[in-house]
């Protein structure tokens, strides 16, 4: 058993807990505060009856995340489920944005302070000797006051909105990104061949049948060669998993459409389902298994492993595509679909030429300061979104990969490399918002290196 790996798991859900406690309880005694000013006793009891009953229903949606699905609670594509949501997304970051206001404002008080404390002149003598500085003081204060006041507000009121805009335009604010990637050793024939890649679906109460077949719909319109899906078709037991491959069976190409299971295929135990129902639809789902395809002339061999982990149940490291070395051939460019992106530098050793991955949903939230992004995802893996590179067959190391960079676009040059697309995906986990990340379907445009 890895201890310190255990007390790491254990210290960060503590934390996540206490943060949401504090939220909770900062927005309640606010309210209660507010109401306090109110003549009519019902409406104070009534506003404050009706947050309780809120806050019942975000604890038990709370539940339900984590159980992924075990046991509903909140009725599946119910309304009050996605608004509990919100809620507790929008309540979380406001709270926090307003903590750190509030400590800003602490932070200009002490170093005022500190200022006035080192300097020479008594205070007495100070304003004797400047007196209409000393008045202009006194009455700037007021406009201090306002300046904080009206900092609190903005702070504790922009992730209210920037959650209800990123729930209801920029999380169906499908694209399309077409990207060529160039592909080392790879056959003239297949110069110019083009892949369609969605991933991280996440058919819930947060996206509907409909969403998915527009998406779908998107897709087919590329004309693309060869389909991919790359994982997470759904988010926990309570969703259908039958319901989204009637959808993603609509995916047309002359190749086919190939996937590879993903983590949430794992949380909701349907694996060997998906892996049936994909073949009943006429598609094949690859689980540690290859297939080779044919394209004018030429082959290439298609990889696929469910989703590939790093650690073992005991917190222990373990080396992702195991077993894998016998799927790979050298007489034809490989083509690994494998849900987590961090397989890549593993994969790169193996000379996997390209990998094609989800996962991280480009951290469905991303902000950008000073020509830096700034992403949750960077937290679990360097390869956020996008293209990235590392040479063929070098050496995979467990340290994070110095490849990666803030900006997705490559930037080593060299005819020997390894190469690896991460979708932004199509849904969302936790928060039904996305922020600078829209939805994403691939174009992806095989170029001979």
């Amino acid at each position: 058993m890895n201890w310190a790996f255990l007390l790491l798991r254990i210290a960060i859900g503590l934390s996540i807990l206490t943060l949401l406690f504090l939220s909770q309880r900062f927005w309640y005694r606010s309210l209660w505060r507010m109401t306090s000013n109110w003549g009519q006793v019902w409406l104070r009891v009534g506003a404050r009856l009706a947050y309780v009953s809120i806050l019942l229903i975000v604890i038990a949606t709370l539940i339900e995340a984590i159980s992924l699905g075990r046991g509903r609670i909140i009725p599946r594509a119910s309304l009050i489920g996605v608004l509990t949501g919100l809620w507790f997304f929008s309540a979380l970051f406001s709270y926090l944005a307003v903590k750190m206001v509030h400590g800003l404002e602490r932070i200009w008080r002490w170093t005022r302070n500190v200022t006035a404390s080192q300097a020479a002149v008594p205070p007495q003598t100070l304003a004797q000797a400047w007196p209409i500085p000393a008045v202009a003081e006194t009455l700037a204060d007021p406009g201090r006051r306002y300046f904080f006041r009206a900092a609190t507000a903005a702070a504790g009121a922009a992730p209210f909105l920037g959650a209800m805009y990123g729930f209801a335009a920029e999380r169906l604010n499908y694209q399309v990104r077409r990207v060529e990637i160039p592909m080392h050793n790879l056959p003239p024939a297949l110069d110019g061949m083009k892949i369609v890649q969605i991933s991280d679906v996440h058919l819930s109460s947060y996206m509907s049948r409909a969403q998915v077949r527009r998406a779908v719909d998107m897709a087919n319109d590329l004309g693309a060669d060869l389909a991919v899906v790359t994982g997470d078709l759904i988010t926990g037991m309570g969703d259908s998993i039958a319901d989204c491959i009637e959808e993603v069976r609509r995916l047309h190409a002359p190749l086919g459409t190939w996937g590879c299971n993903g983590n949430h295929e794992i949380y909701a135990r349907v694996e060997d389902e998906a892996a049936y129902r994909y073949s009943q639809a006429g598609m094949k789902l690859l689980r540690h298994e290859n297939a080779q395809i044919t394209f004018k002339g030429a082959r290439f061999n298609l990889i696929g492993v469910d989703y590939q982990r790093e650690r073992t149940s005991r917190g222990q490291r373990q080396q992702t595509l195991a077993g894998v070395e016998p799927l790979v051939r050298r007489d034809m460019p490989n083509i690994l679909l494998s849900h987590n992106p961090n397989s890549f530098n593993r994969a790169a050793e193996l000379g996997i030429e390209l990998s094609l991955a989800g996962h991280t949903h480009g951290g469905q939230i991303q902000v950008e300061i000073l020509d830096h992004r700034l992403s949750p995802a960077r937290f679990i893996t360097d390869y956020i979104a996008g293209l990235y590179q590392r040479p063929l067959f070098s050496a995979a190391v467990n340290d994070r990969a110095s490849a990666a960079s803030d900006k997705p676009p490559v930037t080593m040059h060299s005819s020997s490399m390894a190469r690896i697309y991460v979708n932004c995906g199509l849904g969302t986990v936790g928060a039904p918002v996305r922020l600078g990340v829209p939805p994403e379907i691939s174009l992806l445009v095989l170029r001979r290196a």
